[in-house]
């Protein structure tokens, strides 16, 4: 039975691990648009691996390449993207530490500045998702709490489990 209090606390561990990835709007609330400056709502982020890169913007106006290295993204070459994306809402996980280059892919964009260079850090501790600035969404607050708060009440569920199964054991 012992085995099933550690099996227990193992899948609850790796469901707070996730529900502690932050999602970041990029460009906060303005959004993945040529007007944003991607340089300074970047700088005042932290990104950590497991945490979300939301790309909000028109579908059919813009879209989002990932780029394979600063080259290609100094030079906004766009000819060899990593992936590509065009929803109008694309989500990026964040998976690996490291830089990872995003540009626009609409033709003369990314030229004008639509581009982000974004640093992941290695690590678990909870990011820093849009401050409290008025880059900050209500949305994106919101999904930060309920994803603190879900984390919080898994771990509350894996000690009450642990704690049933160890009365019915003994």
């Amino acid at each position: 039975m012992e085995h099933r209090v550690w099996l227990v606390l193992v899948f609850v561990a790796s469901i707070t691990k996730e529900a502690m990835a932050a999602q970041h709007v990029v460009g906060g609330s303005q959004g993945w648009e040529e007007s944003t400056d991607f340089s300074s709502w970047a700088s005042g982020q932290k990104f950590k691996v497991g945490d979300q890169l939301v790309f909000k913007y028109a579908s059919g106006l813009h879209s989002v390449v990932e780029l394979g290295g600063e080259s290609a993204y100094k030079s906004c070459d766009l000819g060899t993207p990593l992936n590509s994306m065009n929803t109008g809402n694309d989500v990026v996980k964040l998976s690996k530490p490291g830089t990872h280059y995003f540009a626009c892919g609409t033709l003369g964009h990314c030229g004008q500045g639509m581009k982000v260079k974004i640093t992941v850090e290695s690590g678990t501790a909870p990011s820093t998702p849009e401050s409290s600035s008025s880059s900050s969404t209500p949305a994106a607050s919101s999904a930060s709490a309920m994803h603190k708060s879900f984390a919080a009440s898994a771990l509350l569920a894996a000690l009450v489990a642990a704690s049933l199964i160890n009365i019915y054991v003994m």
